[in-house]
């Protein structure tokens, strides 16, 4: 099995990377304030194609004033966002910011405490900085090439387990509901005694495993801005990230598996043979 993050990535600038962290920090700092300020109290949702795909006020304010603050410290690195789409050339910069103001937004309308501010500089190597908040519980999670993933400051190590019984697999519903193969790959995971957890919110799925709480997370689609922040992390702890193929890509296109070294691979199995079967 080949982990991400033992691919040749492009080296990046010392200096950028420093003021990349400590500017993402402090964005995902504001985001956590007016987060917990507004979750639950008052919002005004409005559905697009899926019932549960919702947009607030506080996505667009607080994609704005990341878009604000990125343009400002770092003119002609392009902003790709949920809400307002990509920068002009920011399919052929060489970075470029990816923001979801709030990963999770059913929740957060719903008052459910979990929901994440995003916020990643991505290269054609995949994540160079990821900075994830948490809200609920206080927490910063921040990662950078090369240089490890830290929750509050505090170093992050990713714990290995032989196996998945015991274990915690998160997964996420697709756009519209179930992905294909989903409640095949729930009954999997449940005779190997492992169990599933669908919680509303890709990115702190995928912080789940570099934190150690789950074994394995499975995203059978999502966008760049979701993940990004968190596949960072994820790469600096040493998890393994696959697309639904096996294959060890930047930012997989083909769904995403993040997981422990010695679960991947059954995890995969899984995912595999359920997606085939659904047809």
């Amino acid at each position: 099995m080949t982990l991400l993050s033992s691919r040749p990535s492009r080296p990046v600038e010392p200096g950028l990377l420093s003021r990349a962290l400590e500017v993402a920090g402090r964005l995902a700092n504001d985001a956590t304030d007016v987060i917990t300020a507004t979750a639950g109290r008052g919002a005004h949702p409005a559905t697009l194609d899926s019932p549960f795909d919702w947009v607030t006020d506080t996505d667009r304010i607080l994609e704005r004033h990341t878009r604000r603050v990125l343009t400002a410290e770092f003119p002609g690195i392009p902003v790709v966002g949920h809400e307002f789409g990509a920068d002009h050339g920011a399919d052929v910069a060489a970075y470029r910011w990816v923001v979801d103001s709030v990963d999770g937004t059913a929740n957060y309308v719903a008052g459910v405490p979990w929901c994440a501010y995003s916020l990643a500089l991505v290269d054609a190597s995949g994540p160079v900085v990821g900075v994830v908040a948490d809200p609920y519980r206080a927490q910063i999670y921040a990662a950078a090439r090369g240089r490890g993933a830290r929750a509050n400051g505090k170093p992050i190590q990713l714990v290995d387990r032989p196996g998945t019984a015991g274990a915690l697999v998160c997964t996420e519903l697709a756009r519209k509901g179930p992905w294909p193969g989903m409640g095949e790959f729930i009954e999997r995971a449940a005779a190997a005694h492992a169990g599933v957890r669908v919680l509303g919110s890709a990115a702190l799925s995928i912080a789940q495993v570099a934190l150690g709480h789950a074994a394995a997370a499975v995203l059978h689609s999502y966008h760049e801005w979701d993940v990004a922040g968190s596949v960072a992390m994820a790469i600096e702890v040493g998890a393994v990230v696959l697309d639904k193929h096996g294959e060890d890509t930047a930012l997989p296109t083909d769904g995403l598996l993040v997981a422990a070294p010695g679960v991947a691979d059954e995890v995969l199995r899984w995912w595999q043979e359920t997606a085939a079967a659904a047809g």
